[in-house]
């Protein structure tokens, strides 16, 4: 890739789009190995400004000028006070649910404008989606009105809050810890209101703002905060406080962790790897076992995979957990540290580097025991005064890992602790001629295609921004489902050649303003709210989804899928062994992975009915 364009394509993009689909995907997929996306490296430049710039360092400023204790012109306050994690985890929040986070910019298929989120949510008569409208009185439909609006200027001012209001002296802090401060904890009652409100409205926003992770902290902050600055409050309080602190972040990296188990997220790490603008090309396709013959991982991505990243985001997290050992722990934080650096370095689709920033940056405020911070000697679990009180923390945290993971289909895969598993529920759109453009009809929708072709100083021609659009599919092809999931659109649908075929995660972004890898977004929901707009005909937009698999760990556990028709509803239902899905190429050369068929529609016929 060049700084200020992309680099050549492997072939032009003409006689590229006059290729079959699997030979389309085998092109970009091996394309993949040395070039990744292919952005510009002036883009990723963006990214790290927007990174240690926006958030870092304006993050910073804004808790130094809210605190008397952290000074923006002085690093050595930045890591021995505990408000830096509230507020930095605030700024975040806000961040995230503006756009300005992960779901902003061309990684995430925004590319003109590059930001999305906000614009959608101000807008009365965009695409929403309630969790349960169903079932929770006043939160069905799937139009956004003015009461969502409102709703989530709310949510807006209940972050600007906790963000801006300036921080209480804690009382009592146990020896050898600084002077410290908390945001007062009755700032955080209005986001814990109006978050799980706008939840119930638009499940969109709630997971945008990465409540999983942010709301319990705030959660804590409000609860063991009001207890830590009290009055009759003691060192042991304020301890409780961090420790719980530390459990959450502990339990984010080992449900990460454990999710990685299995045959998905050795499939990860080669595309990953591929898109870092900095890795040499030689190290590169050491991810794979013969480039370009052969795209299946190699030892080392295996080593990678399960040693540098299933072991050490499990075993670390737990030695950090239960350790009294100050050295220990430093170590431990720096390792996390590192761990973060690198995913930051690949620049993943979806790019949630900001995440990556603030927790290795936390994991060395919380143990690295610099100044006089919160020495592991002093901040464990085992001297937490109210062991009680450790059973309701971690059933609140461990609840949405746990049942995340034995039952996907109820849980997104943010809460279930899932986040670049490799296990998704994922989905892939198939549309006749003309369909695609019929979605610019839609309020604030446009294509990616279009936005492609109108991008200031790099405008694509329209068969240019068709071969970019394409190449993720190549990256979801380049992963267990992809395989499974091009199997069925192949199965179903004789047409295939002439569809234009998109990646879900491309599609939800331009139709609800964000997404980061949640099928959960683009099913059949979501579909028939484009339904609802566009009245297609039948055979018109078909869907392959596929839910996540279930407890992954389990290698004979089959992975369902459904097959979505927008006039019709869902048409088929039935499991593929992701076994058989690891084992084969992405563009498919030996045809379509095995399919078990478990359920069809009355009527419905594969190829035949929607040809």
């Amino acid at each position: 890739m060049g700084f200020l364009k992309p680099a050549p394509e492997p072939m032009p993009p003409a006689e590229f789009l006059a290729l079959p689909f699997q030979e389309r995907i085998r092109v970009l997929s091996t394309n993949w190995v040395t070039e990744g996306f292919n952005t510009p490296r002036m883009l990723h430049v963006v990214y790290i400004l927007k990174m240690l710039g926006l958030y870092f360092a304006v993050g910073l400023a804004i808790t130094s000028w809210t605190t008397d204790h952290v000074a923006f012109s002085d690093p050595g306050t930045w890591f021995d006070n505990v408000v830096v994690y509230q507020k930095l985890a605030v700024w975040l929040m806000l961040l995230e649910v503006i756009g300005l986070g992960g779901a902003f910019g061309p990684l995430c298929g925004h590319f003109v404008p590059m930001l999305g989120n906000i614009r959608y949510w101000l807008r009365p008569g965009t695409i929403r989606m309630a969790p349960w409208g169903r079932h929770v009185p006043g939160t069905g439909g799937d139009e956004r009105t003015v009461l969502d609006v409102v709703l989530y200027v709310a949510v807006l001012a209940s972050l600007v809050y906790p963000l801006v209001v300036h921080a209480d002296a804690v009382p009592f802090v146990p020896a050898g810890t600084g002077p410290q401060e908390l945001v007062p904890p009755l700032a955080f009652l209005p986001i814990l209101v109006t978050m799980p409100l706008m939840g119930l409205r638009d499940k969109v926003v709630f997971l945008a703002a990465r409540s999983e992770q942010y709301l319990p902290i705030m959660l804590f902050s409000a609860t063991l905060g009001a207890l830590a600055l009290r009055d009759g409050a003691s060192g042991a309080d304020f301890v409780n406080l961090v420790v719980a602190f530390k459990i959450i972040i502990c339990i984010v990296w080992i449900g990460a962790g454990v999710s990685k188990i299995g045959e998905h997220f050795i499939n990860v790490v080669p595309p990953m790897v591929s898109n870092s603008p900095g890795q040499l090309n030689l190290v590169k396709r050491l991810h794979y076992r013969n480039a370009p013959g052969d795209l299946r991982p190699s030892r080392l991505a295996w080593f990678m995979a399960h040693v540098g990243g299933t072991t050490v985001e499990i075993i670390i997290p737990v030695v950090l957990l239960l350790t009294t050992d100050d050295t220990v722990a430093m170590l431990g934080a720096v390792a996390m540290l590192v761990f973060h650096i690198f995913i930051t370095s690949t620049f993943p689709l979806a790019v949630p580097l900001e995440w990556n920033v603030y927790f290795g940056y936390i994991a060395i405020v919380l143990w690295g025991g610099f100044g006089d911070g919160f020495a592991a000697s002093t901040y464990n679990i085992w001297d937490f005064s109210e062991p009680l009180l450790l059973l309701p923390i971690f059933a609140l945290l461990l609840f949405g890992p746990i049942l995340g993971n034995l039952r996907p289909d109820l849980v997104s895969f943010l809460p279930s602790m899932r986040q670049y598993a490799g296990n998704w529920a994922s989905a892939v759109w198939a549309m006749r001629p003309g369909v695609e453009q019929r979605l610019n009809e839609l309020l604030l929708v446009e294509t990616q295609n279009d936005q492609l072709q109108r991008m200031p100083g790099m405008t694509y021609t329209a068969d240019e921004a068709e071969m970019t659009v394409q190449k993720a599919l190549a990256w979801r092809s380049m992963h267990s489902q992809g395989r499974g999931l091009f199997s069925v659109l192949i199965e179903n649908l004789d047409d295939l050649e002439t569809r234009d075929v998109r990646e879900g995660e491309f599609m939800c972004n331009i139709l609800v303003g964000w997404n980061f890898g949640d099928g959960h977004l683009h099913d059949e929901r979501l579909v028939a709210a484009v339904q609802k707009r566009l009245g297609l005909e039948p055979g018109d937009l078909v869907v392959a989804y596929c839910e996540s698999q279930a407890t992954p760990w389990r290698a004979s556990r089959p992975q369902e899928y459904r097959v979505i028709d927008a006039a019709l509803g869902v048409v088929e239902r039935g499991t593929w062994d992701v076994r058989d899905c690891v084992k084969e190429q992405p563009w498919l050369p030996n045809g379509p992975v095995p399919l078990q068929v478990g359920w069809t529609a009355p009527g419905y016929r594969r190829k035949d009915a929607v040809s």
